[in-house]
């Protein structure tokens, strides 16, 4: 599984997929996951439900995001995978995390069902053969193909990891 070609993707998706530094996106996906568990366990009490400004979300809240993210281009990638030319709707983040009750979660399940869902990801993008991931659909009005997706699942949890080492610790 080789990079995707910028062209298979909406361009405010390159800065994702430009974030991952494998060419292979089984490698990219089980490195990711390995830096996103060391990353999110080192972060304090006192830092999980932190906010850097008024409005921001919490620590915690970025990892609701990143699960909440990860398994809407998930569906996205299995559908087109799947030859399903129907277009697909974006979504709207905010209110995804104003409705998701994060403040409620656990730390440790928000980690655990992180790690269940990437592990998901893994496999389902691993059984991919090469037609299924140049498939492309149509995903918030715009072609996006199945490989370019997977990058993107794995670019944007280190765009989260970026902004909280730069905005919250």
């Amino acid at each position: 599984m080789a990079r995707p070609d910028l062209s298979s993707a909406p361009e405010w998706y390159h800065g994702y997929i430009n974030a991952v530094n494998e060419n292979n996106l089984t490698d990219a996906l089980k490195n990711q996951t390995a830096l996103f568990n060391t990353f999110f366990e080192s972060i304090t009490d006192e830092k999980k439900e932190f906010r850097y400004a008024e409005g921001k979300w919490s620590v915690k809240e970025v990892i609701q995001h990143i699960i909440d993210a990860e398994r809407v281009f998930t569906y996205r990638a299995l559908r087109f995978a799947r030859k399903d030319e129907t277009p697909l709707p974006g979504f709207d983040e905010n209110t995804y995390a104003d409705n998701a009750k994060t403040g409620n979660r656990k730390w440790d399940d928000l980690l655990e069902e992180f790690n269940a869902l990437r592990r998901s990801s893994e496999i389902l993008f691993s059984a991919f053969d090469e037609d299924q991931l140049n498939a492309t659909g149509i995903a918030s009005g715009n072609p996006v193909s199945v490989l370019a997706i997977g990058f993107i699942v794995a670019g944007h949890a280190n765009h989260h990891i970026s902004v909280i080492k730069e905005r919250y610790l």
